[in-house]
């Protein structure tokens, strides 16, 4: 029961969520989660300041997911969303935050986990 959140501060195209989409729900393994429950959110030309000042190109990225991970799959997934995120955006890993947020109750379609 994944949900990833992102706020991001330069306009992405829907080919880009896409991809965005598409890399995300893959590394979703190294949560040890599947994909097939993954809810994506995006929301684009967000602003964002850092330390005082407007970022150009940033983002804010909040993971939540039913049960947890190791600190150490939470590092992986970390490096993996600010690759994705360097790559397709041009945003700086300098530039992101990722939060965690592991969720011990969680519905879905009229009842919980």
């Amino acid at each position: 029961m994944p949900f990833i959140d992102s706020k991001i501060t330069v306009p992405v195209s829907p080919e880009k969520k896409e991809v965005l989409k598409t890399e995300l729900g893959q590394a979703l393994s190294l949560l040890h989660k599947p994909e097939s429950y993954l809810m994506v959110g995006m929301e684009d030309n967000y602003d964002l300041w850092m330390a005082g000042k407007k970022l150009e190109k940033g983002a804010y990225v909040s993971v939540s997911l039913f049960g947890n991970a190791s600190a150490s799959d939470y590092n992986k997934f970390t490096a993996k969303i600010c690759e994705l995120y360097e790559r397709e955006l041009g945003i700086p890993g300098s530039a992101v935050y990722v939060t965690y947020h592991p969720v011990s109750d969680w519905g879905w379609n009229g009842s919980n986990f």
